[in-house]
């Protein structure tokens, strides 16, 4: 067990070097294990927050992420947070003003995260495979960048269903009423 530890602690270690060594915009730290963002690493990055565009903390273990990682990485434009345990974002999401795309796949929301409807260059939210009834179609369509709103395999409301289509100007993606999530 510790042998697994340490191994994901030099992991994530070693991916957080690569970006800082190379001055990457990039910072991968999917499949790390990890149940929480790690402090240190805003120490070590300190010099390089404002270049980073993309952070990839997919398949962890993460069950939330505090409002001290979305103002560290305020220049984000893809934040891909698929694979977790998460059912909240803090309120300062919305400090994110330049995100372009997240992904939230693969989760535990139970309510649609309604600060990222605040988010002017958001162009792609991917909510699959979560548990959310109801959606704010109205905020999502004043929302001006907006593309694609990935709803595929979430019990969304008949509401939802009937009332989104007329009132949007972006692709809203649902499972047909019924369908059941593919196996993991």
């Amino acid at each position: 067990m510790l042998k697994k530890m340490g191994e994901a602690v030099a992991r994530v270690a070693r991916k957080v070097n690569e970006t800082v060594e190379s001055g990457s915009d990039t910072l991968d730290l999917a499949e790390c294990k990890l149940v929480s963002f790690p402090i240190g690493i805003y120490k070590v990055l300190r010099n390089v927050t404002d270049q980073i565009r993309l952070i990839t903390l997919a398949n962890n273990e993460l069950t939330s992420l505090t409002s001290k990682f979305m103002t560290t990485f305020s220049q984000l434009r893809e934040l891909h947070l698929e694979g977790n345990f998460l059912h909240r974002l803090p309120s300062e999401v919305s400090s994110l003003q330049h995100l372009k795309a997240i992904d939230l796949s693969r989760n535990q929301f139970q309510d649609f995260p309604e600060q990222l409807t605040t988010l002017p260059a958001l162009e792609t939210i991917n909510l699959e495979e979560n548990e959310i009834i109801d959606v704010p179609v109205e905020k999502l369509a004043a929302m001006p960048a907006l593309h694609t709103v990935n709803l595929r395999f979430n019990p969304l409301n008949a509401e939802v269903r009937v009332i989104a289509p007329p009132l949007i100007k972006f692709d809203m993606l649902m499972t047909p009423e019924g369908a059941r999530a593919p196996p993991p």
